[in-house]
């Protein structure tokens, strides 16, 4: 399998986690909401659907609209923590697969590792879930969100993956992590015979060992055509499960999550847990502030995007990554080694894919399989920005 073992930077946020959960406002998406300047909005309150899945866009504080521009509302926070229920203490052990499906749609629960894709969906399937994969290997240089949580809820962990494969009536589940973390692996092995349908699998520290389809091929030597559920198999993030447990156990939709702040740039580099719609520029600021001449990205330096201060923090977002500005590669021609073939873990050839615009041709070359782990630039002695240029040709065949 292709793979790379990357620099780990992650040493940087392993540090204690902080909380940030007071922010003066929240920007959420808009979505189909109905809400008007003024109005008053509880801490829970679903304000309304996203278009995209039909997510529910959930306010993480109470207090008032004060805007609404360019697809986003800003609440002004009045610290109250208002809500127009009380949190709950649920007898899980009663819940059945349809009030699961339930629970988890109403509480916003996507994955949130990165891709965004809304949970329930994962499970509202008619075929028989056999196995239910944790991914807990963070395989990405610099963050560590996963890493923290693991550190911090190790039992509300492993509660939350039994009752998943309890009420979902799942044979067993595979809890994946990176062999490098050494200490969260020796906390998860201490309790986890209590749970004997869990099993803790070590896995290889690869890059992309996190992606869905290497690391299913990792722990089963099974692949699949389009959907793991093909093999009978759901993968959820391990923050995915805490905040599934939550919204199980007290009925708590996902407004929270831990989030890494690190690279070279930042002051404090950390884990911090932040309010859903808390702007990047005032946790920024929370942190310690940054660095002049900074680049702001979201996520990882493989697969993230860049971003602006004005940003906010979305439910998948796992990390905000603050480097120094990149000084101008010295790009040549392409030196037709092959290194980006044998890099992708697709089994792409990026070099070909490069020079194609014919639409058909790029069909054949299976441009859409890419999944932008960035390994085609990485390894580019030309320094050819390939990730970038290959998500340009995957829009050609839309």
């Amino acid at each position: 399998m292709a793979g790379y073992k990357l620099p780990h930077h992650k040493h940087m946020s392993m540090n204690e986690l902080k909380s940030f959960l007071n922010p003066k406002d929240i920007y959420l998406e808009q979505g189909d909401s109905k809400l008007l300047v003024g109005d008053y909005v509880y801490k829970y309150q679903t304000i309304g659907h996203k278009e995209r899945f039909n997510v529910p866009i959930i306010s993480s504080v109470s207090g008032t609209v004060v805007d609404i521009k360019d697809g986003y509302i800003k609440i002004k926070n009045d610290l109250l923590e208002k809500t127009e229920k009380e949190i709950i203490n649920r007898d899980v052990s009663k819940i059945k697969k349809e009030e699961f499906l339930d629970i988890i749609e109403k509480a916003g629960i996507i994955g949130m590792g990165g891709a965004g894709f809304p949970t329930h969906m994962k499970y509202k399937t008619d075929k028989n879930i056999e196995l239910l994969i944790v991914n807990a290997v963070e395989c990405e240089p610099y963050i560590t969100a996963d890493y923290s949580i693991m550190n911090e809820k190790c039992n509300e962990l492993l509660e939350g993956i039994n009752n998943i494969i309890r009420i979902n009536k799942i044979n067993n589940a595979i809890l994946a992590i990176k062999k490098t973390n050494v200490e969260v692996i020796k906390k998860f092995k201490e309790i986890i015979d209590k749970y004997p349908k869990i099993e803790l699998r070590i896995v290889r520290d690869i890059y992309p060992m996190g992606w869905e389809r290497t690391l299913i091929k990792e722990v089963t030597k099974k692949e699949y055509d389009i959907l793991p559920i093909e093999l009978g198999i759901v993968v959820n993030n391990i923050s995915t499960i805490f905040a599934i447990n939550n919204a199980l156990k007290h009925d708590i939709p996902l407004v929270e999550r831990i989030i890494t702040i690190t690279g070279e740039n930042v002051k404090n580099p950390g884990n911090v847990m932040v309010k859903i719609g808390t702007s990047v520029n005032e946790i920024l600021k929370f942190m310690g502030g940054i660095h002049d001449d900074s680049v702001l990205i979201s996520g990882g330096p493989m697969m993230g995007v860049e971003i602006n201060k004005t940003d906010y923090i979305k439910p998948q977002m796992n990390c905000i990554l603050v480097l120094p500005k990149p000084k101008e590669e010295n790009i040549i021609n392409c030196l037709r080694c092959g290194k980006c073939v044998s890099a992708c873990p697709a089994n792409l050839a990026p070099v070909l894919i490069k020079e194609c615009s014919n639409k058909e041709e790029l069909i054949k070359l299976q441009v859409n399989k890419c999944i932008s782990c960035g390994l085609c630039s990485y390894i580019c002695p030309s320094r050819i920005d390939l990730r970038n240029i290959v998500n340009e040709k995957k829009e050609v065949i839309k």
